[in-house]
């Protein structure tokens, strides 16, 4: 049984299709919180002479995120299968998005579709003449019908119960046990720094999201957003108390990793955090916590209506946004406070004293022979 889940890469397919992902969902998230932040709202059709620019905006980016399912699942299937996976996993997401299956609904079939055009790729005979339509003709064919089919009349069912039990449970939950899923998610999202964690937290957040449970992915990235602003706060709270905890080098590192923490990437900071991986994360952990914690306990299930963005998140959170602000401030100021205390202080000249060392060890490639 375990080499069967090694040789399946459940993880791994799913991975690949979220990395393929982020792209779309980083860029319609953009467009939709800018046409919402100056007052569009997206529209089931765009009329000709019947739209402003702004709800033009917010309806692009509105349908774009509307087909994640399509996406996810298109993205497995080409994970397992290649490009043969293409046709059936997009055929299968939208069967998923039309019985309103949603972004679960989605993730089965990306995996069904993929197998299935794997399987006609490898079991199904035809005669010579008849391999050059294959991929282009004979797996997509095959596989999109089976899958979707499959979709239709067997997964979603299941799978939209299983989606309305979620939603129900979740939008049930009180201010205590909010506070503890956001703090959950929080913590989680920020650990390993837009890692294959991260990406899983994402994945469960946009399922939410697709329910209209906006909180869970609200709090993953405003801490994504406030993460890097809290390690540029903690070079100021270290100048407070005296301390140097940055080398000239992180230091402009930070130049440029909270610009882009506004903007919510994360990742600039992780050579920072490289340097000094255990306090690192634990500073980011525990203000990832803080930061969940905070906004879902004063939200719920609201939250942002688009899911990236950073600070432009905030206007889709109507009246709500001031939430979202106080909690990107209190992730800043736990991350901030919390690493400037625990990381060691740099002693002036060290820093070059490690660079000569370095410069020491390099390794001349002359003396090596080969024999």
């Amino acid at each position: 049984m375990k080499d069967f889940w090694k040789k399946a890469n459940f993880k791994g397919h799913l991975l690949t299709a979220i990395s393929y992902m982020i792209p779309i969902v980083c860029g319609a998230g953009f467009i939709i919180a800018i046409g919402m932040a100056f007052g569009g709202k997206s529209q089931d059709a765009l009329v000709m002479g019947k739209f402003d620019f702004w709800q033009a905006m917010a309806t692009l980016g509105g349908k774009a995120l509307g087909l994640l399912p399509v996406i996810i699942a298109t993205g497995i299937a080409f994970s397992i299968a290649g490009k043969p996976g293409i046709a059936p996993g997009f055929v299968t997401g939208l069967a998923a998005v039309s019985i309103s299956a949603g972004f679960i609904g989605g993730m089965i079939g990306g995996y069904i579709a993929g197998w299935l055009a794997f399987a006609v790729l490898k079991y199904f005979k035809v005669p010579k003449w008849a391999k050059g339509l294959m991929p282009t003709l004979i797996v997509p064919f095959i596989a999109s019908l089976l899958s979707g089919l499959i979709m239709v009349y067997i997964i979603g069912t299941p799978v939209s119960w299983f989606t309305d039990w979620l939603t129900n449970l979740l939008k049930s939950l009180n201010g205590a046990s909010n506070l503890v899923l956001g703090g959950v998610i929080g913590g989680l999202s920020i650990v390993d720094f837009g890692g294959p964690i991260n990406k899983t937290v994402f994945a469960f957040a946009l399922t939410l999201q697709a329910q209209g449970i906006n909180g869970p992915v609200t709090a993953l990235q405003l801490t994504n957003t406030a993460t890097p602003i809290g390690f540029g706060f903690a070079y100021l709270v270290a100048k407070l108390l005296r301390k140097r905890i940055y080398t000239h080098e992180e230091v402009e590192t930070l130049k440029s990793s909270v610009p882009m923490g506004v903007v919510n990437i994360v990742e600039g900071t992780i050579p920072i955090v490289m340097n000094d991986l255990v306090r690192g994360v634990v500073a980011a952990a525990l203000g990832g916590i803080c930061e969940g914690a905070t906004l879902m306990a004063l939200t719920g299930a609201k939250g942002a209506t688009v899911p990236f963005g950073g600070f432009l998140m905030l206007p889709t959170m109507g009246s709500l946004w001031w939430v979202g602000l106080l909690a990107i401030a209190a992730n800043v100021v736990v991350t901030g406070v919390v690493y400037a205390l625990i990381k060691k202080d740099i002693p002036e000249g060290s820093e070059q004293a490690v660079s000569d060392a370095d410069d020491e060890e390099e390794l001349n490639l002359d003396d090596i022979q080969v024999m």
